[in-house]
């Protein structure tokens, strides 16, 4: 029996998220996703009068090729990806995954080689289309998160189809505030960090991108970070989980890296030469995420979080400057029962515990 709650998902990708209009070019790029969500996106981008565009990918074969990843391969690979991109009005990707370390074993140069060579489609989809991108539960995801399959799916829709033009009004006052402020400082167990915003412009993120959402983000002045960050969710990159990572910072470089595996962090920050450097500083939100599950797109939207982002910064938009490969969104989580924490901005006390404390932004708690 077809679920009612895809086809209400795809009309939220396609009529609020993206915005496809008449003629748009809308590529629908699926990653072992069931038949049926593929099926309820084109018909809703028909629906609205756009030309939708497939494209099916397995995570079996994808780590198959990268380890077998030639230069000369990947330049052909990335010059029709970013033909396509260039003619591509939305970008819609709903990404599954069976195994979340599926890529674990592809080798460090592969990896790289293949994230520098596919980078400048990813930048043209994030400064030059309307595009969203999100999860699909599968059970491999459900016990990530210590949940019964049904349960988590549960979840996923209610998270998804959160009311996230409702929170917008809050959403663009925090922005504002972000706009402004010069200085930041936050403090938790192990973390002690300070760093500056000046010039740089924050962007509300209210489902328009990533499903979930539930965030305003903006960057760092590039050498202008100072102290130390303990993370307190577990993560996953390039395959490979992480736990406990701690970074050090001096002038805006992470000239020290600790966690569970020491050697494997420090190979991805050794990348290139931004991979050290902290290319996005934002706050979540989501009231409905509380709990890690080493998924990003939904880790960082946790209630009470905020992360912050070695690597590349979004070009054209809350943009330091910082170029690299790597875009790593590692989360530290300040409610109490994760041991607290606090933001101030220029001096004042913004959020504590998790919670803000302006009345401006109090619906975001």
């Amino acid at each position: 029996m077809h679920d009612p709650r895809i086809d209400a998902l795809s009309r939220q990708l396609v009529r609020y998220s993206t915005k496809v209009k008449k003629g748009d070019f809308v590529w629908i790029d699926l990653f072992d996703v069931p038949n049926t969500v593929g099926q309820s996106l084109i018909r809703e981008v028909v629906a609205v009068g756009g030309l939708p565009m497939l494209r099916i990918n397995d995570s079996v074969l994808t780590r198959e090729q990268m380890i077998h990843a030639d230069a000369k391969q990947y330049d052909l690979i990335a010059k029709n990806n970013l033909a396509l991109m260039k003619k591509t009005d939305c970008y819609i990707a709903v990404r599954g995954s069976h195994n979340i370390t599926e890529s674990s074993d592809v080798p460090a140069d592969k990896m790289k080689l293949v994230m520098a060579k596919l980078r400048p489609v990813q930048n043209e989809r994030v400064n030059n289309s309307r595009w969203v991108v999100l999860r699909w539960p599968t059970a491999s995801m459900a016990q990530q998160a210590g949940m019964s399959t049904q349960a988590f799916e549960d979840f996923f829709f209610r998270v998804c189809l959160l009311d996230y033009a409702a929170l917008l009004p809050a959403m663009n006052a925090l922005k504002k505030l972000m706009d402004k402020t010069q200085q930041v400082h936050i403090t938790g167990p192990g973390t002690d960090l300070r760093f500056s915003l000046k010039g740089l412009k924050a962007i509300a993120c209210g489902g328009n991108h990533n499903i979930p959402d539930g965030e305003v983000f903006s960057a760092p002045v590039k050498d202008s970070v100072e102290g130390v960050i303990s993370y307190n969710a577990p993560t996953i990159y390039q395959g490979i989980a992480f736990d406990s990572v701690k970074l050090e910072f001096s002038k805006g470089k992470i000239v020290k890296a600790t966690a569970n595996n020491t050697e494997a962090i420090n190979k991805i920050f050794d990348s290139d030469e931004g991979a050290r450097y902290i290319g996005e500083f934002a706050i979540g939100f989501n009231r409905e995420i509380k709990e890690p599950m080493r998924d990003i797109l939904f880790d960082e939207k946790i209630a009470g979080s905020f992360h912050f982002t070695p690597g590349q910064a979004y070009e054209g938009v809350a943009d330091n400057g910082n170029r690299s490969q790597v875009h790593w969104d590692l989360v530290n989580i300040q409610r109490p029962d994760y041991g607290g924490g606090e933001i101030r901005f220029d001096g004042k006390l913004i959020r504590k515990d998790g919670k803000f404390l302006l009345p401006e932004l109090k619906p975001l708690n």
